[in-house]
């Protein structure tokens, strides 16, 4: 692993501020959930080549007002690396505490079947603060669909459908087992590299302003 690629490893460690390593890959593209949700498919979007073989996973929720401070970071750091690095948003809404959160990831992965996924994803954190407190939801994500130029019937069809369902459930389940227990929890996939990945919390900012990072 190259010098070069192994500071930008540094910048996202440090700009997120905790960050879980996995060499272990079975939560990758097409694995399946062994929960209670075992015969559906995990979510497999993914931004990026990751040439280095190392992927960004986010475990959010698109109501989640912490994930929605991150995703501007987040963004900077994916188009910034987006050669080296992959992003890989895995679903887990905080539903007992965010009442629009299973819509929102119903509304991106019904986004997602007609090939909007990251699209609709932008949209929902970019809009967050318009649809988070309302009671009546669905109209604005078809405004959403509408403006993404989705086909609205067939949108309106997977938003409702059993299928995107198990998908989230598989999603919030596969957290579950690997410890996620608030929003967002990162992990880096790949192979780990030898630095040390503890920083006080003002090493860390002025780290990520020299860098031109936005926090």
């Amino acid at each position: 692993m190259s010098k070069r690629f192994l500071g930008i490893l540094v910048i996202i460690v440090l700009a997120l501020g905790v960050v879980y390593w996995s060499t272990n890959r079975k939560s990758d593209k097409g694995s399946a959930s062994s929960s209670s949700s075992s015969s559906s498919q995990l979510s497999s979007h993914i931004l990026g080549k990751g040439t280095t073989g190392v992927t960004l996973v986010e475990y959010g929720d698109y109501q989640c007002p912490y994930c929605g401070q991150y995703y501007p970071l987040i963004k900077s750091v994916t188009d910034k690396y987006q050669d080296q690095i992959a992003f890989q948003f895995r679903n887990f809404p905080l539903s007992q505490v965010h009442q629009n959160a299973f819509a929102g990831a119903r509304a991106a992965e019904a986004a997602g079947l007609q090939n909007k996924y990251w699209e609709m994803h932008d949209l929902l954190y970019e809009q967050q603060n318009s649809w988070q407190g309302s009671t009546n939801v669905e109209p604005v994500f078809e405004q959403y669909a509408t403006e993404l130029g989705l086909n609205l019937t067939k949108f309106k069809t997977d938003y409702a459908s059993s299928a995107v369902n198990n998908v989230i459930n598989a999603d919030e389940s596969e957290g579950t087992k690997l410890g996620v227990q608030g929003t967002p929890t990162f992990f880096l996939q790949g192979p780990k590299p030898h630095y040390r990945s503890r920083f006080r919390e003002t090493d860390r900012r002025h780290y990520c302003q020299e860098q031109e990072v936005t926090l």
